[in-house]
């Protein structure tokens, strides 16, 4: 039980942050902002690039908080993270201005909360005996 209050709370965190990074995208910069500073930065296909990255935060931490298609939000939120330390943070080294700790960090836990979620998630109602969207199914 503990195991999977932890991972509930850790879902809850990862969600909320990854929420708020693709709200930010959508509601402050705006898509077009997101696209031209995306460019700026030299991410291929600026447009599309942001409207993935934003729904992908937004949406995928909202499933993530809910614990709907875990292993799937899970890699998609991994892929936009491992997609913006390669492209952006990398050169910018681990820690200081534009380092890659943040991006590594939320990449790793979006993986691993979404291959172990706990059991507070609708993942174990709603796919009940799916092995693919819920890997605790027996």
């Amino acid at each position: 039980m503990l195991k999977d209050v932890t991972a509930l709370i850790g879902r809850i965190a990862i969600g909320v942050i990854f929420i708020a990074h693709g709200w930010q995208k959508f509601t402050e910069f705006g898509m077009a902002g997101t696209a031209g500073s995306f460019d700026k930065m030299g991410v291929p296909l600026p447009t599309l690039s942001a409207w993935f990255a934003a729904s992908v935060e937004l949406v995928g931490g909202v499933l993530l908080i809910a614990g709907v298609a875990l292993p799937v939000v899970g890699v998609l939120l991994a892929l936009d993270m491992i997609g913006a330390w390669v492209l952006v943070h990398l050169p910018n080294g681990l820690i200081g201005e534009g380092g890659s700790e943040l991006v590594i960090a939320l990449g790793a836990a979006a993986l691993v909360l979404g291959f172990n979620g706990g059991a507070y998630a609708l993942d174990r109602v709603l796919f009940k005996n799916n092995k693919v969207l819920n890997p605790a199914a027996v």
